[in-house]
């Protein structure tokens, strides 16, 4: 990759669409990441000229810009890790050029998930902090009740994160069935919401992500953004920070 002056290691690895910086700072810990043959070091300067191998792979300027949804069926992880022996999600998209996804979606769970080389647009999506709404189907073990639906929008005590939810928009759907809106991304948090108020998730589905929509796809399905979804999409994070996010957004 051409550059004029020094550059974080891990914004050139984001920038090449390797990873996250927050995971770029993993590999690099882990001794994944060596720079002109030496084992890199955190915080270190990738210079003008010097060769950088990522898991034993030359790191290779980007060619373009990638952003895609994908309908993520159950069964799926999105983690790279192999501890349940589950396909995750970039072996089963076996997408020509290198993309990772932007936040989780359970293995129980399904629908959008986006995926891109642009890991500086990560945290920007991520972060609990820039309000950044993803919208959910949930379908449940029992009647959805008014105050079920009250409780949920005022934000639910989770007793094992010891947290309180943000408040939110929920609104019923048919008798076991409703939408929910969040700006957060705790971990299982939808799961947890429902079990604390003791109902059990039968179905979770997430349709929509920012301006980006689920729409008709089908199972295991991707296509590429569009030109105005991309503009939208950009226009929605002109004012978000890139710091790393604390919850991946998991559903």
């Amino acid at each position: 990759m051409a550059l004029e002056k020094g550059i974080r290691l891990n914004k050139y690895l984001s920038d090449a669409g390797v990873c996250s910086r927050r995971e770029a700072d993993r590999l690099i810990e882990a001794g994944e990441v060596l720079v002109d043959g030496k084992r890199a070091v955190m915080g270190q300067q990738v210079l003008p000229g010097q060769t950088v191998v990522c898991g034993g792979k030359p790191v290779e300027e980007r060619k373009r810009d990638i952003f895609l949804a994908v309908y993520k069926p159950r069964g799926i992880v999105c983690t790279t890790s192999d501890k349940d022996r589950a396909e995750n999600i970039v072996e089963f998209l076996n997408y020509p050029e290198r993309v990772y996804p932007v936040g989780r979606l359970d293995k129980d769970s399904e629908g959008l998930l986006l995926m891109t080389n642009q890991g500086d647009i990560v945290n920007k999506i991520l972060r609990a902090g820039n309000h950044h709404e993803k919208e959910y189907a949930v379908a449940v073990s029992r009647p959805v009740s008014a105050e079920f639906l009250a409780k949920l929008r005022e934000g639910v005590w989770l007793e094992e994160l010891e947290t309180t939810t943000k408040p939110c928009r929920a609104w019923k759907t048919g008798p076991y069935t409703f939408h929910i809106i969040l700006t957060q991304g705790l971990n299982r948090q939808i799961r947890r919401m429902c079990r604390a108020l003791d109902y059990h998730v039968v179905k979770l589905k997430r349709v929509r992500i920012m301006n980006i929509q689920l729409g008709d796809m089908k199972r295991g399905e991707f296509r590429e953004l569009t030109k105005e979804e991309i503009t939208d999409l950009k226009r929605l994070l002109e004012d978000s920070t890139n710091l790393p996010a604390s919850a991946a957004g998991k559903g």
